[in-house]
């Protein structure tokens, strides 16, 4: 696929057009405060993995509702004193896999904490392990419309919120150290670490790739890739609700938390890819709330976006925060 959204010099200066709702900080406030209103009980099980260099934890803690989400601590085996943790967001329709799938950032001596994403975990990897116990209005097949009949009630809503409380379960670790704390993540889970990063103030770095959820007025009518997708095809079902289904989509639009953004941030997009289109990427990282934020620029990548070569950039970047 050539390239098909704006030039980068219109990128670079490209705003989104989403409406922000006037009770959105209410909304997420309440939200927030009602979740916490159920001890956050994080428990780490130390498991048997083979590996030696790092400890590995089963971790549970309680999320949206109180309902028991699942993630995996990862530690170097010989850290005694807390040091950074790096609190990681996954990829649409995977899980926490297993252990072994996630050895990077232990071995820059971090903490590493990958929360599984409710009801997801089947589509690709080694699975997941956390169900969504929540029942939505009718949905078109997929995560994109759970509950979109109102914001209340919308899928977003509960994996948000479960990742607001996975960071609190990660600082909550005797050996990390809060004020280290960095979220990343991509695609989806690049969408998931916009959300945080507006929503947790002390933050001491976001790294989102190639994020999902951002700008959804343009994404919904710009790309007919899935899973952006998911919306157009349930509009076309039923007819008449876009107005509607926007109002919802407002509350979970990853451009209105960038707006709020209070770490140092480091994006990266892709320039053909369609998936999370360039544009979609630009309106977040162009609202970013904090001075200190820098985008990488994949010319010719699709939704890989940089893959290894991102990976490098986050170790090189990450060392100046975290």
């Amino acid at each position: 696929m050539a390239l098909f959204d704006l030039p980068i010099d219109e990128l670079r200066e490209y705003r989104s057009e989403s409406t922000e709702p006037e009770d959105f900080d209410a909304f997420w406030s309440k939200t927030l405060q009602e979740a916490r209103e159920f001890d956050l009980n994080a428990r780490f099980d130390l498991v048997d993995t083979g590996l030696t260099t790092v400890k590995v934890y089963d971790v549970t803690f309680a999320g949206f509702g109180g309902h028991p989400v699942k993630g995996w601590f990862t530690i170097p085996a010989e850290v005694s004193a807390p040091v950074p943790v790096v609190v990681e967001f996954i990829g649409y329709g995977g899980g926490r896999g297993l252990p072994h799938e996630h050895l990077l950032w232990a071995s820059t001596g971090r903490a590493h904490f990958v929360m599984d994403t409710r009801g997801q975990g089947s589509a690709w990897g080694g699975g997941g392990g956390t169900a969504d116990p929540v029942a939505g209005a009718p949905a078109y097949p997929g995560f994109m419309t759970r509950g979109i009949d109102a914001p209340e009630n919308y899928y977003y809503r509960r994996v948000f919120t479960d990742a607001v409380r996975a960071v609190e379960a990660a600082r909550s670790h005797p050996l990390t150290d809060p004020a280290r704390t960095v979220v990343l993540g991509g695609s989806q889970g690049g969408g998931i670490s916009i959300a945080v990063g507006g929503l947790v103030p002390d933050l001491a770095a976001v790294a989102p790739d190639v994020p999902f959820l951002c700008d959804f007025p343009r994404a919904a009518t710009v790309t007919d890739r899935h899973p952006y997708r998911e919306i157009g095809l349930y509009l076309k079902t039923h007819r008449g609700r876009s107005e509607d289904v926007l109002g919802t989509l407002a509350y979970f639009d990853g451009v209105h938390f960038a707006s709020r953004g209070r770490a140092p941030a480091l994006f990266s997009a892709a320039l053909e890819d369609q998936t999370c289109p360039p544009s979609t990427v630009f309106a977040a990282f162009n609202a970013w709330g904090h001075d200190d934020k820098a985008i990488e620029v994949y010319d010719f990548n699709d939704h890989e976006g940089g893959g290894p070569y991102q990976e490098a950039a986050k170790l090189g970047w990450l060392r100046s925060y975290a």
